[in-house]
């Protein structure tokens, strides 16, 4: 059968493999044919743990020590209820029971949108490879590999498959993750002799393992679980996730808060036998309940699953704008980031290479045309080149490095496409736009290369004249680092040796283009003999790249990102410094740098070259990081040097990364951002975030979000915390002043509370879930941005946050007291009206000022006025909550659950106002807070101006 597994395909010479799988190596397989071995053999994915089941995690939201509370109240109710008779329903029992159940429910839906959005994020960072389907280079999801695909491997590339390799230049793999060797593999696609252990067998490539140097091709024999890390996975749990230290703080705000509650709750139950003199059953049952409820309305039980929910639709948002977050936990590093190290091709430039110079040793000429559109012209100070050693030049220029490449180029509907990195295709747009390049180009056929790496700067490819046999090394890189390799220089159709006059010259080429902001590429070749003659050997660097003959260098144009300019003047208002990382000569970076506005406006952007790094000690760097903000020629250890540095100083790092050798600073850095389009699945694997554009602005968007998630859940915290306040100051003061109150006197010789049990669960039911939801994801209300970052250890509930939640919570209480108090006969205030209706009253003022406490909670300072309308879910959470209260009131059925008695309209009317007072005593509280602030902000500037 096509496509059946290989016992061992190392054992198997590759012809044997490809043979076995029915597919031509040149080729690849074909659309139709990779689809039906899919849908025969299932995606290439290993078998995660099965999902719990739905019952399992209903009945998992009740294993909760409140639960447990309000179980054990349930039970303590049930026996109070037959200890009197038993006669009726037992109602505080049915209604106790009835609200476990829908917070319950509450919890699991939570629960699961908080499930479902982590496995969305992990569809979007998904894995892809690339492989040769219909002759042609393609990109697919990993997942979606089948044996007999043809991968093509390169540097940064994650192996998506087990594979038989078919060719390997140089190619190195590293492949600790399967069996823990620290060192990457050197391979090639000779057959082994004997059945040896994965360390050791030399043509394979094994999934999840990574490129690390070179370039090579592979067959796919295994996928899925039938690959080796397949047949030792026992279990895989991609949507794990460990809580992050927000979660970890409000975990212990909440246990702590337990605590306290519990205390508060006992002097409750003590003080209420005490004062009242309660010494029935009945009555000591009724206090056990009211302890119950008490505790539980305090704690905010249902603040772990809002969180998840919060910061996993935030995480969503922040992908709708291409900015993907593997991991919820990364939320808050970015929201806190205050130096963001990037890249600058293609983060901050657009990526979109073009050779628009090119000097050779007869003179400077220009190619033209806009874009990747196949149309231009090849001129020479504006007038078409007409020297014949000068298009000679050219040609010998354009051609070799039309070769020393890895790209494709295609054409569409009068434009191109380009598979693979964009400085590479530059060189074949160029050698498009002039036609009569295909001749230098057509008559030669690979036969070996050497890759690019970051350390050596250059790449080179042995090609054979297909007309003579001759071999000739085609070379192209780093222009300072390519000279250095040359002796002799092209000039018309003549090799001269290059004399120290010559080599000046050249420098200052480069220099020149540099300092126009335009990336160099230098290119140079050498023949190395006939057949029979000089051999080339394989990967052999040193051997192959030496006595070169230079022909020159282009400049090619990135221009810098419209949007990243105003991005970065948007993170420098937020207190978010830039630094730019890049491989580019420093005349280069230093004008973009400039360009760009990355010093600061007015100020220079003088690069700091990795030369000037390695001269440094550590301390002599962390000094020069505090005030150099480009970096340019730097290599991954230099890379690394800097994130660290910035980290000594304080700082919250976030490093973009492309290519394989950032992978170690995105580890290193709190916040690793790789990019999607360009960036290797190594990259992608070693980032917390992935940047689906690769723009710079899409960071600051990031950045952006990150803070109002972070201020979105401190939203729900304090409406949460305050209202529950307000539930607890209000039992505890309603039981200590019910004398002074006319509670005392206007029962029947029970216990007589402001509240009643089921009262007290109903408000915590209807108040903690939709609202304190809504609010989380709340659209920006402050101005994110116009505050310094967030230091990573700044409490989640500091000690101003605390003073506005428990002066809320006590204005809570008071307003609810004063409503029991205006209609109860006695007190303070002369009422009319019965104990039902006036405890009903206090009900509802109580619910009404938690629904006006949302509008307080969505700012600690601006007005609760500033875009009142911009949350239609609030909203929407704030009108279902007022109808069920209506509901709980005026209904029969519910009068007889919660206690309640119906009200007019001048009650209604009294609720709503004396709750509002929670609105204006916040208003004027944030009032005082702006006034001091801009107080602060003039004598600032007062200082400032003095001097």
């Amino acid at each position: 059968m096509a496509g059946a597994p290989i016992a061992d395909p190392s054992l198997v010479d590759a012809a044997d493999v490809t043979a076995a799988y029915e597919v031509d190596a040149a080729v690849g397989l074909s659309a139709e044919e990779a689809v039906r071995r899919l849908d025969r053999d299932g995606p290439n994915e290993l078998r995660g743990s099965p999902r719990v089941p739905t019952w399992r995690r209903i009945l998992g939201q009740f294993r909760d020590p409140l639960i447990y509370l309000l179980l054990g109240a349930i039970v303590v109710s049930l026996i109070g209820w037959f200890v009197e008779g038993a006669e009726g329903w037992p109602i505080d029992a049915v209604v106790i029971a009835a609200i476990v159940l829908l917070n319950g429910l509450l919890g699991w839906v939570q629960e699961g949108r908080a499930d479902d959005a982590v496995a969305a994020l992990s569809t979007m960072t998904a894995a892809s490879s690339t492989v040769l389907r219909d002759g042609r280079l393609a990109t697919v999801l990993s997942s979606e590999l089948v044996r007999g695909d043809v991968l093509v491997l390169g540097e940064g590339d994650q192996v998506g498959a087990d594979a038989r390799l078919l060719e390997a230049n140089a190619l190195r793999i590293a492949e600790a993750s399967l069996t823990g060797e620290s060192h990457p593999v050197a391979k090639n696609a000779d057959t082994i002799a004997r059945h040896a252990s994965i360390a050791d067998r030399s043509c394979m490539a094994f999934k999840g393992t990574a490129v690390s140097q070179g370039v090579g091709r592979a067959i796919v024999t295994g996928v899925g679980m039938n690959t080796e890390v397949g047949r030792i996975a026992t279990m895989l749990d991609a949507t794990q996730e460990e809580p992050t230290p927000l979660q970890e703080e409000i975990g212990r705000v909440g246990r702590a808060l337990s605590l306290a509650v519990i205390a508060i709750a006992l002097v409750v139950m003590v003080t209420t036998v005490l004062v009242q003199g309660v010494t029935t059953p009945a009555g000591l049952v009724t206090v056990f309940l009211l302890g119950v409820s008490l505790a539980v309305a305090a704690v905010p039980e249902g603040l772990p699953a809002i969180l998840s929910v919060v910061l996993s639709i935030g995480v969503q948002r922040m992908a709708k704008r291409n900015a993907v977050v593997k991991q919820l936990k990364s939320v808050e590093t970015l929201g806190s980031a205050s130096v963001i190290c990037a890249d600058k091709t293609g983060t901050l430039t657009r990526n979109e290479m073009m050779i628009q110079r090119i000097i050779t040793a007869s003179g400077r000429v220009q190619v033209t045309g806009a874009g990747y559109q196949p149309d231009g012209a090849l001129l020479d100070e504006g007038a078409p080149i007409t020297d014949a050693g000068a298009l000679f030049e050219v040609r010998q220029l354009l051609g070799p490095g039309g070769l020393a490449n890895n790209a494709q180029l295609t054409g569409s509907d009068g434009e191109w496409t380009i598979q693979g990195d964009p400085t590479e295709a530059a060189f074949l747009v160029a050698a498009g736009k002039l036609a009569e390049m295909d001749a230098v180009v057509a008559p030669y056929e690979r036969v070996d290369e050497i890759p690019f790496t970051s350390e050596r700067k250059m790449m080179s490819t042995v090609n054979r004249d297909v007309r003579d046999g001759t071999l000739v090394l085609f070379s192209k890189g780093a222009p300072d680092v390519l000279l250095d390799r040359c002796d002799r220089m092209q000039r018309g159709e003549s090799v001269l040796p290059m004399d120290a006059g010559m080599r000046q010259r050249a420098l200052a080429d480069i220099e020149a283009l540099s300092g126009q902001a335009l990336r160099t590429l230098g290119v140079a070749y050498r023949p190395i003999g006939a057949n029979g003659g000089e051999a080339a050997v394989p990967g052999d660097a040193d051997g192959l790249e030496r006595d070169l003959i230079y022909v020159g260098v282009v400049g090619i144009l990135d221009p810098p990102r419209e949007e990243a300019k105003a991005a970065i003047r948007e993170a420098h208002r937020a207190g978010v410094r830039i630094v730019m990382i890049t491989g580019d000569h420093p005349a280069t970076a230093a004008r973009i740098a400039a360009d760009l506005g990355i010093a600061g406006s007015g100020e220079p952007a003088a690069a700091l070259a990795g030369d000037d790094l390695d001269i440094l000690d550590n301390i002599e760097l962390q000094d020069a990081v505090r005030t150099t903000s480009v970096f340019a020629r730097v290599s991954p250890r230099h890379k690394l040097r800097i994130v660290d540095a910035l980290q000594a100083n304080g700082g919250i790092v976030a490093m973009t990364g492309d290519g394989v050798n950032d992978a170690p600073a995105l580890k290193s850095a709190d916040i690793g951002i790789a990019m999607g389009i360009t960036g290797t699945e190594v990259t992608k694997d070693a980032a917390r975030m992935i940047l689906a554009d690769d723009n710079f602005a899409t960071i600051i968007v990031a950045v952006r979000q990150g803070r109002v998630i972070l201020d979105n859940i401190k939203k729900s915290l304090r409406y949460l915390l305050s209202s529950n306040m307000g539930e607890v100051f209000t039992v505890f003061f309603g039981v200590l002043l019910a004398g002074t109150l006319g509670l005392a006197s206007a029962g029947d010789g029970g216990v007589v509370l402001p509240l009643l049990v089921t009262q007290i669960l109903w408000i915590n039911l209807v108040t903690d879930s939709g609202p304190a939801l809504a609010m989380g994801i709340d659209p920006e209300i402050d101005d994110v941005m116009a505050r310094e970052p967030r230091g990573v250890n700044d409490r989640a509930i500091p000690a101003a946050m605390w003073a506005g939640i428990l002066s809320t919570g006590l204005v809570m209480a008071v307003v609810t007291l004063t409503t029991i108090d205006l209609f109860l006969p006695g007190g303070l205030i002369e009422g009319e009206d019965t104990l039902a209706v006036a405890r009903t009253a206090g009900f509802t003022t109580l619910v009404f000022a938690q629904m006006f406490n949302t509008l307080n909670a969505r700012s600690a300072s601006s007005s609760a006025f500033r875009r009142l309308f911009v949350n239609r879910w609030l909203w929407g959470a704030l009108g279902l909550t007022v109808v069920l209260q209506v509901a709980v009131v005026e209904i029969p059925l519910l009068q007889t659950a919660f206690g309640t008695a119906s009200m007019d309209a001048e009650h209604w009317l009294a609720c709503v106002a004396l709750s509002s007072i929670v609105l204006w005593f916040e208003e004027l509280r944030k009032l005082g807070i702006r006034l001091r602030a801009r107080h602060v902000a003039r004598a600032g500037r007062g200082l400032t101006a003095d001097g």
